[in-house]
């Protein structure tokens, strides 16, 4: 498989990325989150005092369970609702769109019964395209070659 580059925003490089286990409110569940579009890293970074991207080569193992939304969908919304429920999922790695913070908004207010599905889809869109890799395994890590990382300013 091709080697592409992505990015993780911190404040910190990370050179040697681990499952972070959080609070269900992350779309594609527990692991190391990284993007292909450099500036949503930059994005990331800039919640932090200390601004930092690490920079990762990446050749995806054809033996890893992964998933990939290549379109938001009905099926990418199901999904990201069972992550943030907190239901498991068995995939290495997922990879799709992002739910920011307003789009997780209709998400919840989806999810409440507020709006139905079709006012959830009119609603989701995206002002800039948002990318998302989530590396779920210990073996999914292993597809990440650190090469550095880059501050923010």
């Amino acid at each position: 498989m091709a080697i592409m580059t992505v990015y993780h925003g911190g404040y910190t490089p990370v050179k040697s990325p681990e499952i972070r286990v959080g609070r269900n409110t992350k779309d594609f569940g527990n692991g190391f989150y990284c993007t292909i579009i450099k500036e949503q890293a930059q994005r990331w970074a800039k919640r932090y005092d200390t601004k930092i991207v690490s920079i990762y080569d990446v050749r995806l193992n054809s033996k890893l369970r992964i998933k990939e939304f290549r379109e938001m969908t009905d099926e990418w919304l199901d999904f990201i609702i069972d992550c943030r429920s907190g239901k498991i999922h068995s995939y290495d790695i997922v990879i799709g769109a992002m739910a920011d913070d307003q789009i997780y908004n209709y998400i919840s207010d989806y999810m409440d019964g507020s709006i139905t599905r079709d006012q959830f889809w009119i609603m989701a869109k995206f002002k800039y395209p948002t990318h998302q890799i989530n590396f779920c395994t210990k073996e999914a890590l292993e597809c990440l070659d650190y090469r550095g990382f880059e501050e923010v300013f």
